[in-house]
């Protein structure tokens, strides 16, 4: 082509101008708060509430701790590890300590041309670390040693959860660009929760008395009002993970609403299928898994796709925290494999499913649901692989340094006055 015919071409070719919505900026800011209820005081009460009064204190701190954790890590590392630049595999290290962002710095959404403030983005995806780690903790509640945990999740979140995130949602990781769907952290969150926290509940050992004692839940209140908590909260964790306040968040906000409640009934009527009563236990734990479920498909399904997910996952639930529960063999205190590993691989194989546009999802005419099967397989058999390495080495070195769990003394007394010198009630 001619010299002065590339100048036309270009001359004739529109320039997209970034630009930074207030809207959007609004939306993503509270989104984020809303993530962060999740985690405190959500999933805190939820967890709290199902443990024996004598231990509520240590979940308590487990999971407002461990959350602020991984937020500092996050800013140290993490956030450059998982989305500045980098490979198939992981990012760079460019933005350690956020080197190089400013109020001026700005990050990509889903729509040419439209960004966020850098800062918006960062503080939105650190709420997806802190509340990762935080969902681990359920699973060895009541016998853990604090050192040991924290031991634990920095080795986790530093070569497990970072390399996920970016594999999954950094352009240029390797599941990202083959075209596998996690909207919102079906593998990246829950499968990688759940994994890790029963490859911990293995080497942890089973609470003293499991088994042979009843160990019930001391306030289902509190398990309901945290339950509650992570709906509302699960609005900014899907619908902002659509980064813009457009048709798209609205689309995951409606299947976030429309899963969880159809997981709700079915969870309930499976319950009362197998066991005669429908407890608030169970339609609390109904809620979560309907929220997991949808999370890989959010903003990629239709609502009636979401009603299906949610009420099959659901069912599958039930069936994880009771018979494969069984099956396992590990005590999984709160059920965090039985829900979140579950229920995210139950939500992100049928993310392949719902997403035909002839079920009124948002894939392509050219879509083609085998191969898409076929890629959310990967990406789960990808997570389940690797965070299982992952946590059986960070509960190697945990062991080797401080050992993993508190004394059958400090046990049967109780967390809360051994660990913290404290008691949530006092005589």
């Amino acid at each position: 082509m001619p010299a002065h015919a590339q100048d036309l071409a270009q001359a004739a070719t529109p320039v997209v101008q970034a630009s930074v919505d207030k809207g959007d900026v609004a939306w993503m800011l509270t989104s984020t708060l809303l993530v962060l209820m999740m985690a405190v005081p959500g999933l805190a009460l939820f967890y709290g509430g199902m443990v024996r009064s004598k231990n509520v204190l240590s979940v308590l701190a487990h999971v407002l701790v461990v959350f602020s954790l991984m937020l500092v890590l996050w800013i140290a590392y993490g956030y450059s590890l998982a989305f500045a630049g980098g490979g198939a595999w992981l990012g760079g290290f460019d933005k350690l300590f956020l080197a190089g962002v400013g109020i001026d710095s700005l990050a990509d959404t889903f729509s040419e041309g439209v960004k966020l403030p850098e800062y918006v983005f960062i503080a939105f995806q650190a709420t997806f670390a802190g509340i990762t780690g935080a969902l681990i903790v359920g699973a060895f509640a009541e016998r853990v040693k604090f050192a040991a945990l924290l031991v634990f999740v920095v080795l986790w979140f530093t070569f497990g959860y970072l390399p996920i995130a970016h594999i999954v949602w950094a352009a240029g990781g390797y599941l990202f660009e083959k075209g596998a769907l996690d909207f919102a952290g079906g593998t990246v969150v829950h499968i990688n929760a759940g994994v890790a926290g029963l490859v911990g509940a293995y080497f942890i050992g089973k609470r003293t008395g499991y088994g042979r004692e009843a160990i019930k839940p001391h306030n289902v209140t509190f398990t309901f009002i945290g339950a509650s908590l992570l709906w509302v909260g699960w609005f900014g964790f899907n619908a902002g993970s659509a980064l813009e306040a457009n048709a798209g968040a609205a689309l995951a906000f409606i299947n976030t609403l429309v899963a969880t409640a159809a997981a709700v009934l079915s969870w309930g009527l499976a319950e009362k299928l197998v066991k005669g009563k429908a407890s608030v236990l169970g339609v609390a734990s109904g809620a979560v898994a309907g929220l997991v479920g949808i999370t890989p498909a959010a903003g990629l399904v239709g609502p009636l796709g979401a009603m299906v997910i949610g009420a099959v996952a659901g069912v599958v639930c039930v069936w994880g925290v009771n018979g494969l529960k069984r099956l396992l063999g590990a005590d999984d205190s709160l059920d965090v494999f039985g829900v979140h590993a579950v229920g995210g691989i139950v939500g992100a194989l049928l993310t392949g499913v719902f997403y035909a546009p002839s079920l009124g999802g948002q894939g392509g005419e050219d879509f083609d649901m085998l191969a898409q099967l076929g890629l959310q397989a990967l990406g789960v058999g990808m997570t389940v692989a690797w965070i299982g390495t992952v946590s059986v080495l960070s509960m190697l070195v945990a062991r080797a340094t401080v050992g993993l769990r508190v004394s059958v003394e400090c046990e049967r007394e109780g967390l809360d006055i051994t660990t913290h010198g404290e008691t949530a009630y006092e005589s």
